[in-house]
């Protein structure tokens, strides 16, 4: 029975038990192994282990406690019989709790026959304990320390250097780490030079929100935190340097989702004089590197292509997952002018076939229904093949011919569901391009052990934004036009497409890039073309387009993701079990307390007066008045 208990000794066994008492320092101790490392290769070695206590068993005579470091656990024992110094620790042994960070020495011996655990690597092993040191006691945390932990995230938040200390948490952070040293061999091996580019920079508002900070020696005036380095690295290109990278912090201020953060991480890499080819071939080099060397994973020689129109066509989406079929099948041109009229006059109709969708309940169809409505869709139709028979409400307006038709070209038999969409394009692919990710995963359609890269290109240069009544980048205001294309920027902005690439590994988007404009006579009619101003193209960017006047080489690049690579190596379900100190979806920090309410002082020192009064600050040291 495992002693859970982890309450420290009370006042009166301090003084009972003097010796117990946290020490000072080491008195010279020395760890000579990890809880992870002992063998039966160690049997009969004296070995110094230190570290926390995972769990500890009395069983009347033996008390067994499990060590616990970073690394993994190790069972000791503590026995009556021995030594003095050993029974003394077996005495003293009593007091120890959960958590207690201690220091032990003893012999390694075999574990009894029948003891032995195949699933540790220490599981033939155990140290017998000759004497121990307590470094430091612990109150009972919130929550056990464990992978197997049912409590709730934000007080796992809260308390985030206790979940750290989670084994499954650990290893995120181990693999990180090791994932990062892969990317700087792999690079430093091609030449390029780790630089790192300011966290105080300008800010240049298209696309994200930037987060600002005050200066206080220029009152009124804020820096910038990044949202990339993409200026930076691109002057580092004009500057001569040829390749570059940077593992790097960058911000965005926007609302947040599973796989999202206000601050994250990117490998950002750029080079001069290569076109997309070469740009893919290094990029591609470092993922098949980078999953080998932290996962044995082995990814294909060469990434699969498809372009822009090719993903939103059969997929719906720009970053699909092709680990499984069910794509998407334009149907429009079957019921133009027929009876059924929300088919008829559908903008956009497209058709996904579901093999042995026919198990599919009413209510399983009545919850996708209200699920595509979050991408604004209407409803969805469908019909169920069973047998020579189809079931829908929506079959008795179809024709025979259109029926004939519809079952050729999806390849309609018994047992299938097909589900209908009938919207403007952008509702129709995003409704059932997400709907085809929850039907794979509900008829187990998802290897889950694979990985399947994909490169997305042909992107459009630019798309129109409804709301701004403008036309704003697809990737960034840099992205240099295909060959030939300059001129149909300022002819037909929706028609140009961009020399850009994106990575697209297992449905998640992990790297992205372009070759750049390098040009200022290019980069000014991008400029207009977004309907930036000649005044304002000075005021945001004039410091990069007097730089491209001086001999800018061709140069492109890309940056990847390195909290959604590190989610997709380890599994993890949410991007916060990647990093070590996340914020929440309301980019908060529950440890911390961050973001949080500043004194009047340091307000007047930049030479600010907020216009609402601080909640929740009742001290004059605190508050801020309006």
């Amino acid at each position: 029975m495992t002693d859970q208990t982890t309450t420290a000794p009370t006042q009166t066994e301090e003084r009972d038990y003097d010796e117990y008492r946290v020490i000072e320092d080491l008195g010279g101790w020395v760890r000579s192994h990890t809880c992870s490392q002992l063998t039966a290769a160690n049997l009969g070695e004296e070995v110094t282990l230190m570290g926390w206590v995972q769990f500890r068993r009395d069983h009347g005579g033996l008390i067994f406690i499990d060590l616990r470091d970073r690394e993994g656990l190790t069972q000791t024992v503590f026995s009556p019989e021995g030594t003095p110094e050993a029974v003394i620790a077996h005495e003293r042994a009593h007091a120890i709790r959960i958590e207690y960070v201690v220091a032990l020495r003893g012999l390694v011996s075999r574990r009894p026959e029948g003891m032995q655990n195949p699933n540790m690597h220490t599981g033939e092993i155990e140290v017998v304990v000759r004497e121990w040191k307590l470094l430091n006691t612990s109150d009972t945390p919130p929550f056990p320390i464990e992978d197997r932990v049912d409590a709730a995230e934000m007080l796992r938040l809260k308390y985030r250097y206790l979940d750290l200390r989670r084994p499954r948490l650990a290893r995120n952070l181990i693999l990180r780490n090791k994932a990062a040293q892969s990317v700087r061999r792999y690079l430093d091996g091609l030449g390029f030079l780790e630089i790192e580019t300011p966290v105080l920079t300008k800010s240049t508002p298209e696309g994200a929100r930037d987060f600002l900070v005050p200066s206080r020696l220029t009152q009124g005036a804020f820096f910038a935190l990044p949202q990339s380095p993409q200026i930076f690295k691109q002057l580092l290109m004009v500057a001569g340097l040829d390749r570059y990278f940077q593992i790097v912090k960058c911000f965005r201020d926007e609302d947040l989702r599973a796989d999202r953060q206000p601050e994250f991480t990117q490998i950002d890499i750029e080079m001069s004089f290569p076109d997309e080819n070469q740009v893919m071939a290094m990029a591609e080099g470092l993922i098949r590197t980078l999953f080998k060397e932290t996962i044995k994973a082995e990814l294909p020689a060469a990434f699969p292509r498809m372009t822009y129109t090719q993903a939103m066509d059969e997929y719906g989406v720009d970053k699909p997952d092709v680990r499984f079929g069910l794509t998407l099948v334009d149907v429009k041109d079957i019921f133009a002018g027929g009876g059924f009229k929300v088919f008829a006059a559908a903008p956009c109709l497209k058709a996904m076939r579901v093999p042995g969708g026919l198990d599919l309940s009413r209510k399983e169809i009545d919850e996708y229904t209200e699920f595509v409505k979050i991408y604004g869709a209407q409803g969805l139709a469908w019909i169920k093949v069973k047998d020579g028979e189809w079931q829908s409400p929506i079959v008795k307006f179809f024709s025979d011919d259109e029926k004939a038709k519809l079952a050729e070209r999806l390849g309609m038999v018994p047992g299938d569901i097909v589900f209908f969409q009938a919207a403007p394009a952008d509702v129709t692919n995003a409704s059932l391009g997400n709907l085809r990710l929850k039907l794979g995963e509900r008829f187990g359609l998802i290897d889950e052990e694979a990985f399947a890269p994909l490169w997305v290109t042909d992107f459009p240069l630019l798309e129109y934004d409804a709301e701004d009544k403008r036309w704003v980048a697809k990737h960034h205001p840099f992205t240099s036009p295909q060959p030939g294309q300059m001129d149909t920027i300022a002819t037909d902005p929706g028609g140009a497409l961009a020399r850009a690439y994106d990575l697209v590994l297992n449905g998640s988007e992990i790297g992205g890039g372009s070759i750049r404009i390098h040009t200022p006579t290019a980069q000014k009619a991008m400029f207009t073309a977004l309907g930036i101003t000649d005044e304002e193209a000075e005021e945001k960017f004039g410091f990069l387009i007097e730089a491209l006047k001086f001999g800018a080489p061709p140069h492109g690049g890309i940056a990847f993701g390195l909290d959604r690579i590190i989610m997709l190596l380890t599994g993890a379900k949410s991007i916060r079990d990647v990093i070590a100190f996340p914020k929440t979806q309301k980019a908060a920090c529950l440890m911390t307390d961050a973001p949080n309410v500043v004194a009047k002082k340091q307000l007047r020192e930049l030479g600010i007066q907020l216009r609402e009064t601080a909640q929740g600050n009742q001290t004059e040291d605190k508050k801020v008045e309006a």
